[in-house]
């Protein structure tokens, strides 16, 4: 379950694994968008790092929010800022992170106007959670379902602009998806 002690240790986590991977996330974006996903989510985390963490789940989700829709540009503030806040209101009822993420890949999909299989970070969250509630969601498994993404075309999204040439790359909001959800697994929120 999400505690706020579990949920800091997470962000602290996301950010530790950004800003080492966040010249290989804008490599991966280089060919399909605008080369800069690394350096936006480096900023944003940052920006959270720098945020008021404390209180409870829903100011530690409101105040994460707030720092990623403030500072990370293109598509991915607004988007993982949606998810945050998404998970804050359900946070509000219910620490359950089936419940919380569920409501965060709603929202992703209605701000980002996608679905499953149009090679956005929405093919990450989707078959992530069907695995945790199936008790299989591991790092192998995330880093397989980014994979995946290299055989989608994208339908949405800076992506879509290049149309059959995005086949062949991972889509970056996936990755960085990975390393979220690989957060959350070792801050031990998907522990019994």
């Amino acid at each position: 379950m999400f505690t706020p002690d579990n949920l800091r240790t997470a962000l602290q986590l996301f950010n530790e694994k950004i800003q080492a991977k966040k010249d290989y996330l804008s490599e991966l974006d280089t060919p399909i968008g605008d080369g800069d996903h690394g350096n936006n989510m480096g900023r944003g985390l940052e920006a959270v790092m720098a945020a008021n963490l404390d209180g409870d789940l829903p100011a530690i989700f409101k105040a994460s929010a707030m720092a990623l829709i403030g500072k990370v540009g293109g598509a991915s503030g607004p988007l993982y800022g949606t998810a945050m806040m998404e998970m804050m209101k359900a946070s509000k009822d219910s620490d359950d992170p089936v419940t919380l993420l569920t409501a965060a890949a709603a929202g992703i999909a209605k701000r980002g106007n996608s679905a499953l299989g149009e090679k956005t970070m929405l093919d990450v969250w989707f078959p992530a959670i069907d695995l945790l509630k199936a008790g299989e969601l591991t790092e192998a498994a995330l880093q397989e379902l980014a994979g995946k993404t290299k055989d989608l075309k994208a339908t949405k999204g800076r992506a879509s602009y290049v149309g059959e040439r995005s086949i062949g790359h991972i889509d970056p909001g996936a990755m960085s998806s990975v390393y979220l959800f690989e957060s959350f697994l070792e801050a031990g929120v998907f522990d019994d």
